[in-house]
């Protein structure tokens, strides 16, 4: 769990059911974790987050506690999109047809595609880590394809990667935390341990495949549709100065070509950054989730 007061639920929408840990009270703020985690990420910050909203931390379709739903060649079951309609309907479950948002990494790519298709249900929204999925694939080169490696490796067919991470995911998921963090990051081992239970199911492997499957492909035609399409609301951008990222972009100046009311900081961190600077993250996101329009 997030932290102490916080409860569960799972939450059937049309396409999955959705595990969700819900606590606080206050403006709804809904949490979209990251590969290859579940909603516990957001573990040392959710409870002071509480204080000021009502937090709604779900499980993203496939990973987690949530379903699994059966793909197909299209990879439509994975795509952004589906992911988002599901949160959109975890929202209203809980009575709430407007809310903000902040999502890490995969989350941070579902939040993208949350404003694109739904932009009067977000108030405001934070993106941690990431540039736009299509500016990075349209600007791959040597670099990012060794930065990103598994981008290239999930994403290839016929069960190849499920059955190289299915032989020693323990080993998978751990060495993926301690490649993008920073050095001397500490994780919470019974945290990581509970990553470790969800990931080492087959089906969860399979799906989160589907989720960098769908990224290189169905999620690339609904952003090339939607290109010209802007962010309007207030966007927070974080990422990690010991980061990817951080190396790679002009982050702010990638995400104003994207969004009319873009702002942010790198912070003092590699990729996980509400696990390893979790007052930092509290620093940025409280001032702008209470921020008077």
């Amino acid at each position: 769990m997030p932290g102490s007061g916080f409860s569960c639920c799972d939450i059937d929408t049309r396409g999955a059911r959705i595990h969700v840990q819900h606590g606080g009270s206050g403006p709804p703020l809904l949490l979209l974790h990251g590969y290859p985690e579940t909603h516990r990420m957001w573990h040392r910050v959710a409870p002071a987050l509480a204080q000021h909203f009502q937090v709604i931390c779900p499980d993203l379709r496939g990973y987690g506690d949530s379903s699994k739903p059966a793909s197909d060649a299209t990879h439509a079951a994975y795509a952004k999109r589906a992911m988002a309609q599901d949160m959109i309907e975890v929202m209203a479950a809980f009575g709430h047809t407007r809310f903000a948002v902040a999502g890490h990494d995969r989350g941070a790519r579902v939040t993208h595609r949350l404003i694109l298709d739904h932009p009067a249900a977000v108030e405001r929204a934070c993106v941690m880590d990431i540039a736009p999925t299509l500016h990075m694939f349209m600007h791959a080169d040597r670099h990012f394809a060794t930065g990103y490696y598994h981008w290239f490796f999930l994403i290839q067919p016929d069960g190849l990667p499920e059955h190289m991470i299915g032989t020693d995911p323990r080993y998978y998921l751990r060495e993926k935390l301690r490649r993008w963090s920073a050095p001397g990051a500490v994780f919470d081992e019974a945290v990581v341990a509970d990553y470790v239970r969800c990931f080492s199911e087959p089906a969860a492997i399979h799906a989160s495949c589907e989720d960098y499957r769908a990224a290189a492909t169905i999620d690339l035609e609904h952003d090339t549709a939607s290109r010209e399409r802007r962010i309007t609301c207030p966007l927070l951008v974080l990422w990690g100065e010991r980061g990817f990222v951080h190396r790679s972009y002009d982050v702010l100046a990638v995400w104003r070509d994207y969004a009319t009311d873009v702002r942010g900081q790198a912070l003092p961190c590699g990729h996980f950054l509400p696990e390893e600077a979790p007052q930092a993250v509290l620093d940025a996101l409280i001032p702008f989730f209470t921020e008077t329009p």
